[in-house]
């Protein structure tokens, strides 16, 4: 008898790494059979998307996408595009309200005062946190706005996941500081590398597994390494991007570089770092806030420099197609990282739902029907490939998807926020 299991850790002095999914070990602590379990991750584009160019039609391999959403275009028959769902606005039509309840589907609290609701993200690693290392991962790529609007907190339009109605949960923004808590298990920071500190073990574990889970683990061996040298060398290169941390050095022993001054740099870093999170069942929730509503984003790496994402979303214009198009391509890479990794007979993106959405479907902040895009089967509990248009039926809730969604992964209750019903046809 295989003296390891699913709940096995590479351990080192004050670093623990799960193991990924080996078919030497095929037992996923809590999950019946054997079966990988279902993670949930949900990306946020601020600003909205170009109004023309945001759509979908037909089924499977047939299906054809926008120009927006070309980058998903390997994926269409893993893809399901929502069209039509709402969400009640918390006040008047401004980027804050709108932000705030996205994920909560309640009315805002104004005036200063700062209330939403528990978001959907956080019920179920409440649910479920206990089963994983970490219960849930909060990442984000821009800085927080600590500012009023029109009565509203900016703090709505910088979060989109609450622990309760009145705690935002702060953005990890320190790709190092994600990583460490992957990883390191006490609050000293050192620059020994993680690997270092558990290599003595992985060499034992080699000599316990099977061929092909030897090349499993020095595939996942070799990923941890890669984003390791990665977050090392973040912002090095230097190209402005139209904001910086507020001190020259961070004001933490780690990470040296802080936060990476590239933005197309840092997204990749937090798509590894959640990649990491799921390939090892250290958290199975995770929400990527790839920028702000009403964001100050620049996109040198585009050759887009003159206007910040807030002003081009006000355009319809060809530089606001190919900034909506680097948006996608993070959810494709995200995608492609994911289908690549096998657990058992499905990938990783097969046990997986990946949703992007915005506050506003297009940058005049018109919110009558939201952009929302899914990648992934829910391990097989999502049929895909499909355009579901709710856009002229009587309930068209984006918390009734919310509802749905969450009951793929087990965590199951009679409402949420204004929604009674599941999302029919999901």
């Amino acid at each position: 008898m295989n003296h390891l299991s699913r709940r096995s850790f590479l351990r080192g002095l004050g670093v623990s790494m799960a193991l990924p999914w080996l078919e030497s070990l095929p037992v996923w602590g809590d999950e019946p059979a054997g079966e990988a379990p279902v993670r949930l991750a949900v990306l946020f584009s601020g600003n909205g998307f170009h109004s023309r160019e945001w759509w979908a039609r037909g089924e499977g391999r047939d299906m054809q996408l926008g120009r927006v959403l070309e980058p998903l275009a390997p994926y269409r028959e893993k893809l399901t595009f929502i069209r039509g769902l709402r969400n009640p606005v918390g006040g008047p039509g401004i980027h804050s309200s709108q932000t705030g309840n996205l994920l909560t589907g309640t009315v805002l609290g104004a005036g200063g005062e700062v209330r939403s609701g528990v978001s959907f993200d956080q019920l179920v690693a409440q649910r479920i946190g206990d089963r994983t290392k970490v219960p849930s991962l909060v990442l984000g790529c821009e800085p927080s706005i600590a500012s009023l609007h029109k009565g509203y907190s900016m703090i709505y339009s910088s979060h989109i996941s609450w622990s309760s109605p009145t705690t935002a949960v702060p953005l990890e923004l320190y790709p190092a500081l994600a990583f460490d808590r992957l990883f390191r298990d006490d609050d000293s920071r050192t620059d020994r590398s993680v690997l270092d500190a558990i290599l003595d073990d992985a060499r034992g574990l080699r000599n316990q597994v099977s061929s092909s889970d030897r090349q499993r683990v020095e595939e996942y061996l070799t990923s941890v390494r890669d984003v390791e040298q990665r977050i090392a060398q973040a912002g090095r290169a230097g190209r402005l991007q139209g904001w910086r941390p507020t001190l020259a050095q961070p004001n933490r022993p780690r990470p040296a570089d802080g936060i990476p001054h590239d933005v197309d740099q840092h997204m990749r870093l937090m798509c590894d770092i959640l990649v990491l999170a799921f390939q090892t069942d250290t958290t199975r929730v995770c929400t990527l806030k790839l920028n702000n509503d009403h964001s100050s984003l620049r996109f040198p790496n585009l050759r887009i420099d003159t206007m910040i994402h807030h002003l081009l979303s006000h355009t319809d214009n060809a530089d606001w197609l190919r900034v909506n198009q680097f948006f996608l391509e993070q959810l494709a890479y995200l995608a492609g990282r994911l289908d690549a990794i096998r657990e058992g007979e499905r990938t990783l993106l097969d046990n997986s739902m990946l949703m992007l959405t915005s506050s506003i479907r297009t940058g005049n902040h018109e919110a009558d029907h939201l952009p929302v895009v899914l990648v992934g089967g829910a391990g097989g509990r999502l049929r895909t490939g499909r355009v579901l248009d709710y856009l002229d039926r009587p309930e068209r809730r984006m918390c009734s998807l919310y509802l749905s969604m969450m009951d793929k992964m087990d965590v199951r209750v009679d409402r949420f926020g204004d929604a009674t019903q599941r999302l029919a046809g999901f």
